[in-house]
């Protein structure tokens, strides 16, 4: 396994580097409907088209990693539908396949085309990594509890690891660049993630993102800097951060991570609208509007991250701006890199 693939990925990328967007939002502008427990995973049922399609939006929007449809795809979630254990491992694979089928696509429009930049879609040739999504068990619970990190006092270490050992497995085959395990919201959970990666033999590097609602706390109410901890104790994990975290608190948790890791730093905040896991829904009204989303993220960059993306009710329009404001740490010029068919 290559534990420099981060490093050397940054290197090639200027020092910084761009993550995609919320998935599922787009998916529902798209005409899909997610009200289902296996959320934005749903498509890969239904319409795999629409999720390459979203991908490859946030690549013309200027991201440098994509993020597989896989959050909430789990194996057990399959079998609940009355799939059986072998379809759901092959939809778990095909969500790293329609990843990666999104990048060649990308790839050949950019060779196709001379300029960087036409009609506000980035098509430049640069390093893009796929990275396979492992949401938490929260997450297949579908109520919420990701959001809370209360799983109960029967979920143990094991139960834990023996939930998700086969998922990673399944999704390592498959071939991404890196496995994200993402929203994690408790200790627990991060420890048997660890653990998962030492003890099975996982060529794959992976990145650990928290989420907090307090700005010093996981989720769960556990020590931030305790949960970043385990994930800077394990060796093959290459970069860890925070996800699904309102943008206000992504500064804080920047300072609080960087000094525990030598490890890049990585933020992909949601809008900062809140969630209401009883009627399934996004309060209206609760968020930061994408300007001053982007606003944030020289800051943030400034205070030690160095990949920087959108989580839920971000869009292509969202890290457009954040590719955009990277483009001067980057040494580029915003000049010499946007170009429209109107000039």
């Amino acid at each position: 396994m290559d534990t420099s693939l981060m490093t050397e990925f940054l290197r090639k990328s200027g020092g910084a580097a761009v993550i995609d967007g919320g998935l599922a939002t787009e998916l529902e502008r798209h005409g899909a409907d997610l009200n289902d427990p296996l959320w934005s995973a749903k498509c890969l049922l239904t319409s795999p088209h629409l999720i390459r399609g979203v991908h490859i939006d946030y690549l013309e929007a200027g991201a440098d990693i994509i993020i597989t449809a896989s959050y909430q795809a789990t194996i057990q979630g399959f079998v609940a539908r009355g799939y059986t254990k072998e379809e759901g491992e092959t939809l778990l694979k095909r969500s790293v396949e329609i990843a990666l089928e999104a990048r060649d696509i990308y790839k050949s429009r950019c060779e196709s085309t001379p300029s960087d930049i036409v009609d506000r879609i980035v098509l430049k040739h640069r390093p893009i990594l796929v990275a396979a999504s492992v949401g938490s068990y929260g997450a297949y619970l579908a109520d919420g509890s990701e959001y809370s990190g209360n799983y109960g006092d029967a979920i143990t270490l094991k139960f834990l690891k023996d939930f998700h050992r086969r998922r990673v497995q399944v999704l390592a085959v498959a071939c991404p660049d890196l496995i994200a395990f993402e929203t994690i919201p408790n200790k627990l959970e991060a420890q048997a993630f660890a653990e998962l990666m030492e003890e099975e033999s996982i060529n794959i590097p992976a990145w650990f993102s928290f989420n907090s609602k307090d700005g010093v706390n996981v989720v769960s109410g556990d020590s931030f800097v305790e949960c970043a901890t385990i994930a800077e104790s394990c060796r093959k994990v290459v970069a860890i951060g925070i996800n699904c975290t309102p943008p206000r608190f992504i500064h804080g948790l920047i300072s609080s991570i960087s000094k525990v890791t030598t490890k890049p730093i990585l933020v992909y905040p949601n809008s900062g609208e809140s969630y209401d896991p009883v009627i399934k829904q996004w309060v209206q009204n609760t968020g930061v509007s994408n300007d001053d989303f982007v606003s944030y993220v020289n800051k943030w960059i400034d205070v030690g991250a160095s990949l920087v993306g959108g989580c839920c009710r971000t869009t292509p329009e969202t890290i457009r701006g954040i590719y955009r404001s990277f483009s001067n740490k980057r040494g580029l010029s915003l000049s010499d890199t946007i170009l429209t068919l109107n000039k």
